[in-house]
């Protein structure tokens, strides 16, 4: 989750993968790279703008998209600079900031999770 003025910047996903639910920016880890080399690059490509202080904030066992199973890391960012543009807009709709307590449905699956990490700090969800 990327936050500016305690918004997130979030956009509708019209790929095969959460088609029609609103996500954060994300995606797989490369070969050999690390979680913050991952998150930027992914930043960069999706959305184009900058940001500080990566830090870890939940680990989950993503099972929601059957037959696909996928361990989550979600991790925080805080806007830079730049405004949001869709760079991918094969897999998303548009880029827009949301109030924390008006996040849009339908969601993607890690969405609900990563709200609660951010709000009671827990860290971990196996399910």
């Amino acid at each position: 989750m990327i936050f500016k003025d305690n918004k997130i910047l979030m956009g509708k996903q019209i790929s095969s993968h959460g088609d029609g639910q609103f996500g954060v920016v994300g995606g797989h880890l490369e070969y050999m790279e690390s979680f913050k080399e991952c998150a930027l690059r992914e930043i960069k490509e999706e959305c184009g703008i900058e940001v500080k202080n990566i830090r870890f904030q939940f680990l989950m066992n993503l099972k929601a998209y059957a037959p696909k199973h996928y361990v989550h890391i979600g991790l925080t960012a805080d806007w830079a600079s730049g405004e949001p543009r869709v760079l991918e807009p094969d897999k998303m709709e548009g880029w827009d900031w949301y109030d924390l307590d008006k996040i849009p449905e339908p969601r993607f699956a890690t969405i609900d999770k990563a709200l609660l990490s951010y709000r009671t700090g827990k860290t971990f969800f196996d399910s």
